[in-house]
């Protein structure tokens, strides 16, 4: 068993239960790991008998890119595509950041974080 991780995907949505977010937007970060067993992968040094993370950076930022009120959704849907579209990954767990919050403070991030095996 072996983990796959990308920390600190920058992405620009519009994600929030508020009017304004939907119009204006805000920066996102996203962690994504996973686990699968990388022990074929470490032999045959072939990028097909591993998880390749450029798709797992695809299906991230093609997910942010679709409008939610909760970040809980958004996390939710990175996490069903991973577990759908990438058989060898046993396991997923996503952090979903939105940076500088309207939340009436100087606050860095708010952060969701999901997780699921299959």
């Amino acid at each position: 068993m072996g983990t796959i991780r990308i920390n600190n995907i920058r992405i620009y949505a519009y994600h929030g239960c508020l009017i304004e977010e939907s119009k204006i937007g805000s920066d996102y970060r996203v962690d994504i790991s996973v686990k699968a067993n990388l022990k074929k992968s470490s032999k045959t040094d072939s990028l097909s008998d591993t998880v390749d993370y450029v798709y797992l950076n695809k299906i991230v930022k093609e997910e942010m890119s679709f409008r939610a009120k909760l970040l809980e959704t958004v996390a939710n849907k990175i996490i069903d595509r991973v577990l759908l579209e990438i058989p060898l990954v046993d396991s997923a767990n996503v952090k979903v950041s939105k940076l500088n919050p309207p939340i009436g403070g100087n606050v860095e991030m708010v952060t969701i974080e999901m997780e699921r095996e299959r």
